[in-house]
């Protein structure tokens, strides 16, 4: 079916004795797009990749990835699809180059069209200086571009990167970005959860916040920053009591008070008018306030709002297998 998403879930559960880890979970994302998942530590993200990539067995729910049933087409599905998770699934007593024709075999490429694969793919990731060198003596960066060099072997319909990022340094992280958008180019469709908010601002089409096993908020980045707030005026008390008192007279418009800085924000439209407004409103005597910020929305304050977390409390998530 032409117009069938590359990925598509209804109902997705899965648990762990008492434990809940996805408590319905519904995704639909186009062919040849970028579909970003972000969340807190333990929100789910990457039990749903591995029950999408079929390594884990749903416990309600069904889903379609490539257009094959997870469960009932299993081989169909892994034959479209390729996976890089949070940890470096590559051989280190090896080098590099020997990791990558020891792949294209398994994908039975030829011995001559393994190696021309292996040399193309070391040359993308700026590897080619370390193809013969054994990856222990790799850095954690490099063995991050090498693990998703490998899941390229063979291009997939569909490419699910847990995490691709982490650990790389801001040169090889964009190198990363561009090969993302040169496979979504080649309509290659992408499932990515990521810690690094920047990345789903720049790499995703939609972005899907997920929170206690379920997914509270989906949409293009800017309409979850738009649901949050247009802007965000950021104030900072001139002690601990203009700070409570802030707070008391915020009530529920308060965003991300926090007591150790006296700081806390409030959503507003950006123009002058309404900040002046706020400024009036909340510091009529002016000895409240000691400074203040206007910034547009983030997906930080995405996150947060929707989570209770900031992002940088991102940690790997713990799944059974």
């Amino acid at each position: 079916m032409p117009h069938e998403p590359a990925i598509e879930a209804t109902g997705l559960e899965k648990s762990y004795g008492t434990v809940r880890v996805l408590g319905g979970v519904d995704v639909s994302v186009d062919r040849g797009s970028v579909y970003s998942l972000l969340g807190p530590n333990g929100a789910g993200k990457t039990t749903t990749v591995r029950i999408l990539a079929t390594l884990l067995r749903p416990d309600a729910g069904t889903a379609r990835v490539a257009g094959h049933d997870i469960v009932r087409e299993r081989a169909l599905v892994r034959r479209s699809i390729s996976l890089t998770g949070q940890d470096v699934a590559i051989d280190e007593l090896q080098t590099g180059a020997e990791n990558l024709r020891m792949m294209a075999r398994l994908y039975r490429l030829s011995k001559p069209r393994a190696a021309a694969r292996a040399a193309e793919l070391l040359e993308r990731f700026d590897l080619t200086d370390a193809a013969d060198r054994r990856v222990a003596t790799y850095s954690g960066g490099m063995r991050r571009r090498l693990d998703l060099a490998a899941s390229l072997i063979v291009r997939p319909s569909v490419l699910f990167l847990d995490e691709p990022t982490t650990g790389l340094d801001p040169r090889s992280r964009q190198a990363v970005w561009e090969v993302v958008t040169g496979l979504t180019r080649d309509g290659v469709t992408i499932f990515l959860t990521t810690q690094y908010l920047e990345e789903a601002d720049r790499l995703a089409d939609r972005v899907a916040v997920m929170d206690g096993g379920k997914i509270v908020a989906e949409g293009t980045s800017a309409e979850l920053k738009e649901q949050v707030a247009g802007h965000r005026l950021d104030l900072t008390a001139t002690d601990r009591p203009a700070f409570d008192e802030l707070v008391g007279a915020l009530g529920g418009r308060a965003v991300a008070p926090a007591g150790e800085r006296l700081a806390v924000s409030v959503a507003t439209d950006g123009s002058a008018g309404h900040v002046r407004a706020l400024l009036d409103e909340l510091d009529p005597t002016r000895r409240t306030v000691a400074r203040f910020t206007v910034h547009g929305a983030t997906l930080d304050d995405v996150f947060l709002a929707l989570t209770g977390h900031r992002a940088g409390q991102e940690e790997k998530e713990t799944t059974h297998v």
